[in-house]
C-alpha cells in the first residue's frame, strides 16, 4: 500500500481525511488514515495539502477509512515527501 499515493479527501459533511488513496469497486479507500480535525493554516487546506502539517495541524489517527466514490467532494494531491513520516 506505501505505492498509493498520500491525498487529502473531502467527504460529504465536512469531513475531510489524509491517508494512502486506492479507488475499489466504487470505493474511495485511504489506508493509515487520519481525520484533520484541524487544518492549522492561514492559506486554508491548500497549504497544508503543499506543505505538510504546521505545528498547528491537528490529525486523529483512524486507520482505514472507505467512502462511497458518490460521497467524495473533491480529492487533493499531497506533497508526499512532506507528509510520509504523518502518514507512513
Amino acid at each position: 500500500m506505501k505505492s498509493n499515493p498520500i491525498e487529502i479527501v473531502i467527504g460529504e459533511f465536512g469531513w475531510v481525511f489524509v491517508g494512502r488513496l486506492a479507488i475499489e469497486r466504487g470505493y474511495t479507500c485511504l489506508e493509515q488514515a487520519s481525520v484533520i480535525r484541524s487544518w492549522g493554516t492561514t492559506k486554508g487546506l491548500g497549504e497544508i495539502a503543499l506543505n505538510g502539517p504546521t505545528d498547528s495541524t491537528k490529525l486523529d489517527a483512524c486507520g482505514s477509512v472507505r467512502l462511497l466514490e458518490s460521497k467524495v467532494v473533491a480529492v487533493m494531491a499531497c506533497n508526499q515527501v512532506a507528509w510520509r513520516k504523518y502518514v507512513d
